[in-house]
């Protein structure tokens, strides 16, 4: 599966006046749905033979008078897979706010010599920036550490005699989050969480069949790196044959090993392969980058989770995103490592512990103030992944409402998928009357859809907070998607 490759700050062009116009309050005269033919048009969408066995729940709220449209089960608790993204978001943005920005430093208490000679440890320090990488420099995966060796040059170091140790302390506890799959943790939207982050803790395999059949799949590194390797007998098959490329990373292993074939006059493909130890990926990366500008490393890479050494100074750092720029990567690229960074970086910021129990229980103090019931919710991280993660239709319909009277609605209303135009719902509902009146975030994991988020009606522009989740359903997942999107074109619809 390849990761988005989107620009996250151009987003916000994408969404017309109109649109935004449309996503603004209503008068009190405007229109609702009407009940009645709502709940037949919904129930008709249920009744399918392929959902006979499948669990729904479902909660549609008018914002304008707080009344329900319609309810189905919506008090029962279900997997909402990644629309659980709302609650870790909508808790970061209520704690650290739309323009906060997260620092990664290089520091040191080694003394620095007239020859520029570092005569000791130089520490990269990760404090939970998610985007140390290319997302915001076109691509160029090493874009924020060259900026940060470009400013330890020019403080006028060459030579650093210790060792460059990748510092994750601000994180504690599990790297990876409860009741992932194991088939997950191969991919990008399973890598391992770090206060170091670099690349998304991937590596980006570009993969394209040769020029005639029988020659060399053809493999572009991104970034390229000796930190991990590749080891390839895949081979261009005939042209119209099938593909089956295979992949595998053994665990505990950073060597990726391509098979199989792929048809001549395939399209390329993105592949992002998780690694293991990110805090060494993000040190050894950043030792190469400092090579490129004539800094040598003599004592070579490690990492630490102690505490720094007392009096370090900040010789070189880099000033991440907003916060709100932050927020559209996690929802409208439903990025999961960057929501179980925002997590922890909840529970270090509010409960003085970096750890997923740390970040829950800043969640559960942030639900409280709502108004909600967090005991009855079971949140085992921050992205959707985990299997066991359960919360009731209601109550993220709940947030949704809540989050819209919030002083920084618009930035969260900014982050969520747009349909038809941005993000995962940019394919979704295009071309239907519901195209660009359904801001939403999407949730897919097997056997299991969601989709929560605000609609606008065409009629009246009535504004509406809803949930739907389908659980237990053994239906293609285009199929349960389409049943959803059907429900979303009924919302806008009288």
């Amino acid at each position: 599966m390849a990761r988005p490759e989107a620009q996250p700050g151009a987003r916000a062009a994408l969404v017309s006046a109109a649109l935004a116009a449309a996503l603004c309050s209503v008068p009190a005269s405007a229109d609702e749905p009407s009940p009645s033919a709502l709940k037949k048009g919904i129930e008709r969408v249920l009744e399918r033979p392929g959902f006979a066995s499948a669990t729904w729940g479902i909660e549609v709220r008018s914002l304008r008078t707080g009344k329900v449209l319609y309810a189905h089960d919506a008090g029962k608790n279900l997997r909402p897979a990644s629309a659980l993204k709302l609650v870790t978001t909508a808790a970061a943005l209520d704690a650290l706010g739309p323009e906060a920005r997260i620092q990664t430093t290089l520091e040191s208490v080694a003394r620095l010599d007239t020859g520029g000679r570092l005569l000791g440890d130089l520490y990269l320090v990760g404090r939970g920036d998610p985007n140390l990488s290319g997302r915001f420099h076109r691509g160029r995966a090493t874009a924020p550490f060259e900026e940060m060796a470009d400013a330890l040059a020019a403080a006028g170091i060459r030579r650093v005699e210790g060792r460059l140790v990748g510092h994750e302390g601000l994180f504690q506890g599990e790297r990876r989050g409860e009741d992932w799959s194991w088939g997950d943790l191969v991919w990008w939207y399973g890598a391992e969480v770090s206060a170091l982050s670099f690349n998304d803790n991937c590596a980006d395999l570009d993969v394209a069949p040769g020029d005639r059949a029988g020659d060399p799949l053809v493999v572009e590194r991104q970034p390229w790196s000796r930190y991990y390797s590749v080891v390839s007998t895949a081979t261009t098959g005939p042209a119209g044959s099938a593909g089956d490329l295979t992949l595998r990373r053994p665990a505990g292993s950073n060597v990726i090993h391509l098979s199989e074939t792929v048809p001549l006059g395939a399209p390329p493909r993105r592949l992002s392969v998780a690694l293991e130890d990110p805090a060494l990926y993000a040190a050894t990366v950043f030792a190469e980058v400092l090579e490129t500008r004539g800094i040598r490393v003599v004592g070579g890479v490690a990492t630490s989770s102690a505490p720094l050494p007392a009096g370090t100074r900040v010789l070189a750092s880099r000033l991440g995103e907003p916060l709100s720029e932050m927020l559209e990567v996690v929802n409208k690229e439903s990025q999961n490592l960057h929501a179980e960074m925002l997590l922890r970086l909840l529970g270090a910021r509010v409960e003085g512990e970096g750890s997923v129990e740390g970040g829950r229980e800043a969640v559960q103090r942030f639900l409280l103030r709502l108004g909600l019931a967090p005991e009855n919710w079971g949140l085992h991280d921050g992205s959707g992944l985990s299997r066991t993660d359960i919360l009731s239709p209601h109550d993220l319909v709940s947030l949704l409402v809540a989050m819209d009277r919030h002083p920084h609605a618009s930035s969260f209303l900014a982050s969520l998928p747009v349909s038809g135009l941005d993000g995962t719902l940019a394919r979704r509902m295009r071309g239907s009357p519901a195209a660009g009146r359904i801001v939403a975030k999407t949730g897919t994991l097997r056997y299991a859809n969601a989709l929560a988020g605000y609609a606008t009606t065409i009629e009246g522009g009535d504004r509406l907070a809803f949930a739907v989740v389908v659980n237990n359903h053994t239906v293609p997942s285009a199929e349960a998607v389409g049943a959803i999107d059907e429900i979303c074109r009924l919302l806008v619809s009288r």
